[in-house]
């Protein structure tokens, strides 16, 4: 799969690690602000019993 997104970007190798980096900021981005605090109310974090 990455070696097929590689071939696809456009420029040379610095510009493709350019939009690379830019891609995984903008997926880290969208995990962290969207799907992770949309998921946390779904998860029981705050549901924990400790029996003695």
């Amino acid at each position: 799969m990455y070696p097929w997104i590689w071939a696809r970007l456009p420029g040379r190798r610095p510009a493709k690690l350019a939009v690379s980096v830019l891609l995984i900021a903008a997926v880290v981005a969208l995990l962290w602000f969207g799907v992770f605090p949309w998921a946390e109310r779904l998860l029981p974090f705050t549901d924990v019993t400790v029996a003695a």
